[in-house]
């Protein structure tokens, strides 16, 4: 048993060993979640959230580190939550992203953390958002969330954020790909990296062009061009995000998203706690009757699962 008083304490006054523990905690689905959520629930500090997408081999990582030193050149703190693909040994994180982050890995004004999706789809760890809740209760100014490589659909690092950067390069069809994954709704800012790279021109140029076309909103999202390797383009990149900012606070919608996502984050409680009652029931004689009763024709599915339900209300 944690003592959380002297954990939150520790927490607020920047303790990496306790921000480590803490987030170990929320990844392992430990039965203190609950009341460390409720310990940590308001000594949060509003951090501001980027999150940071696209294919595999767009550069989304050294994009990352590249956001990390424009930050800090600004004295600000920054942590980053890089989520990697799940290890299929042994469930846990590769550790590609930090790997690629060790210029920051001294810095005592950055904090790295890589987590797992542990099969999860949608780009994103289940444990993410109280894994957010936990950094911004740190201190941190700014949190960068990198996704693993998304696929069609997988654009939930939207949810998440408040600003979501889409990264693309040359040479890798991102803009059939955008098109099909949904990334062009969701994208407040795109960023083609590899600039140096035949033909990123002209993705900034398609993507111009297809953003000529779609709904024109209050904002529109920029199409800015980046080197991460060498960190040309990430001070540009920085900057629009701080546009942007501006742009969700004056007009509310800053508001409006991060409510989106303390309902999201209401209903995956709700639902897990569910799925968790449910678990009692797996091999249970109820059930076994009730699937027997489908079977025979003397029970409809939607009424077998209002009697199972019944029993967990």
């Amino acid at each position: 048993m944690v003592n959380l008083t002297d954990y939150v304490e520790k927490l607020k006054s920047g303790d990496r060993r306790t921000l480590a523990r803490l987030i170990s905690l929320v990844e392992d689905g430990s039965a203190e979640l609950p009341e460390i959520m409720r310990a940590i629930g308001t000594a949060t500090s509003h951090a501001y959230t980027i999150g940071i997408t696209g294919s595999p081999g767009v550069g989304k990582s050294t994009l990352s580190a590249a956001l990390v030193g424009a930050i800090r050149a600004k004295a600000q703190r920054v942590s980053v939550l890089a989520i990697d693909p799940s290890s299929p040994l042994t469930g846990g994180a590769l550790l590609g992203d930090r790997l690629r982050m060790q210029e920051h890995a001294t810095d005592p004004g950055v904090y790295i953390r890589s987590m797992a999706t542990r099969g999860r789809l949608g780009g994103l760890a289940w444990a993410a958002p109280h894994a957010l809740r936990i950094l911004d209760a740190a201190g941190t100014d700014f949190i960068l969330v990198e996704t693993v490589g998304v696929g069609q659909a997988e654009v939930e690092v939207a949810r998440q954020a408040d600003t979501t950067i889409v990264v693309l390069a040359p040479g890798l069809g991102d803009s059939v790909q955008a098109n099909k994954a949904g990334l062009l709704e969701v994208a407040d800012i795109f960023v083609v990296n590899k600039a140096d790279r035949q033909g990123a021109h002209e993705v900034r140029r398609d993507f111009e062009q297809m953003l000529d076309l779609g709904e024109h909103k209050a904002w529109r999202p920029p199409v800015l061009l980046t080197q991460a390797n060498d960190g040309t383009g990430a001070g540009e990149v920085l900057d629009a995000v701080d546009r942007h900012r501006e742009h969700l606070e004056s007009s509310g919608e800053i508001r409006m998203r991060r409510l989106d996502r303390a309902l999201d984050e209401i209903k995956e409680i709700a639902l897990g706690r569910v799925r968790q009652a449910m678990e009692q029931f797996d091999d249970s004689d109820l059930l076994r009757t009730l699937a027997e009763q489908v079977v025979e024709h003397n029970l409809e599915p939607y009424a077998a699962a209002d009697k199972l339900l019944a029993q967990i209300g």
